[in-house]
């Protein structure tokens, strides 16, 4: 599973890119020296923009916080997802509308979203759900796209609650669905 995840997310990418450069998109954020990123791609511009794109990580990184914290072995495909790239999030487009894929931006941002993904778990605990964990969120308020762990299935589920909706077998499948939509800088 985990080449096949990999595989969709390189392929993912990418398209993504193929389609930015097609529509003549640059892809540019606010520079922070107290933030850089290896996605960063030259120096920041007389504006303090600096260009960036998705590039792969260079460390050996794992979800083992989600290990250690919780006891929780997580699911290898979003194991695979998170450690794969740097970057901004990710616009997409589903057959049910636009979200994000959340890319960590440096190392720093990789230990804030393990701790955001055992924030998560452990309210889905409390709450006796189904153990989920995001990898997404929608452009509808409170809705994100989570893998839940016990399956690999990848769900539609509103905070706090338990998923609504199964929308592909494994993240693999999912990815290979979006379509790339225009970056725009949060």
């Amino acid at each position: 599973m985990t080449t096949d995840i990999n595989d969709s997310f390189d392929k993912f990418v990418n398209r993504w890119l193929r389609y930015q450069a097609q529509e003549n998109i640059h892809l540019l954020l606010d520079s922070d020296a107290q933030w850089p990123s290896p996605a960063e791609d030259g120096q920041p511009d007389e504006s303090g923009k600096v260009r960036w794109q998705p590039v792969r990580q260079n460390q050996n990184h794992d979800l083992q916080a989600l290990v250690d914290g919780l006891g929780l072995q997580p699911d290898k495909q979003l194991e695979s997802y998170y450690t794969r790239y740097y970057g901004d999030n990710l616009n997409a487009r589903t057959t049910r509308g636009d979200l994000q894929l959340l890319v960590p931006w440096n190392q720093d941002d990789f230990i804030r979203l393990q701790e955001n993904l055992i924030a998560h778990v452990m309210m889905k605990r409390r709450l006796r759900q189904a153990e989920t964990l995001f990898f997404a969120v929608t452009d509808e308020e409170d809705f994100i796209l989570s893998v839940l762990n016990d399956t690999g299935e990848v769900a539609l589920e509103q905070v706090g609650k338990e998923p609504q909706e199964i929308l592909a077998n494994s993240l693999a499948e999912f990815l290979d669905t979006l379509q790339p939509v225009a970056y725009e800088a949060q």
